[in-house]
């Protein structure tokens, strides 16, 4: 189990090939990369990325949502085949990358009252991307987005029915932006969590760095290790919430230091 630093906290400010050199200077120890365009999910540059990592371990890779990740649970067959091969690709970063997981939204929410029930039907979709996923030695995390697939709580044990290996990613920011307690999110995933993003949040709810806020940190680790958590952490912040990298080194420590103390490692 490790902490570290996800590459869209530094979204908007570097590219990945600079992001991740960054990261090592920082001691961030374990990434997930956040690959934010089509010329990023071409196995030339998860080699070039290779390159760049040193001591970095990469946990996950995550997408920009809108590119293809819809279209995976697609009626039509051409939109789901041309989603299928980007995903293969992106898939065959993630292995080049040593990526064990990827964080996956899904179909968005784009119209009012949009409600993704049918947990049978997704639960096919998902069971097809958790086999192509293992083909390549990753397991498919969803995670809960305010404005995607898992954005109520239950989602995940629905289709979890129907894609015994699916497992998540716990957004903590995520969780109240979408009017939930992130412990309700923790009981609907149980013991599948692969992942955390973690975040801070001031008094009206800006995003900042862990422990420079309101967030209660220890009791989220005391209640990840209840559900036999064993998985990464990964700060995910927004580039306005910090003026200095010198900031993500103290959340950090911080961090490192209160997981010790509750997982005892």
């Amino acid at each position: 189990m490790e902490i570290g630093v996800s590459t869209a906290t530094l979204f908007g400010r570097e590219y990945n090939e600079t992001a991740l050199t960054i990261l090592n200077k920082i001691d961030s120890r374990v990434t997930e990369i956040f690959l934010e365009s089509f010329c990023e999910y071409k196995t030339e540059y998860a080699k070039k990325l290779l390159e760049t990592l040193e001591s970095l371990k990469v946990h996950s890779v995550h997408t920009l949502n809108t590119h293809f990740e819809p279209q995976l649970f697609s009626i039509n067959k051409r939109a789901y085949d041309d989603a299928l091969l980007i995903f293969e690709e992106v898939l065959k970063c993630a292995q080049i990358l040593g990526a064990k997981n990827y964080t996956m939204h899904g179909r968005i929410r784009i119209k009012k009252g949009t409600e993704f029930n049918n947990f049978s039907e997704y639960g096919k979709y998902f069971s097809c991307l958790t086999d192509l996923c293992k083909k390549y030695g990753v397991e498919l995390c969803i995670e809960n987005v305010e404005w995607a697939f898992y954005g109520k709580v239950g989602f995940f044990k629905g289709v979890k029915e129907y894609a015994p290996d699916l497992k998540a990613c716990l957004d903590i920011k995520q969780a109240r932006l979408s009017g939930y307690d992130y412990r309700e999110f923790i009981c609907d995933m149980g013991n599948s969590i692969n992942t955390v993003h973690l975040s801070d949040h001031d008094e009206k709810g800006r995003i900042l760095l862990p422990g420079k806020g309101k967030f209660d940190f220890r009791e989220l680790f005391n209640r990840l290790n209840d559900v036999g958590f064993n998985g990464n952490m990964l700060i995910e912040v927004y580039k306005e919430s910090f003026s200095d990298y010198d900031e993500i080194v103290e959340s950090l420590e911080y961090l490192r230091n209160l997981k010790c103390e509750v997982f005892g490692k």
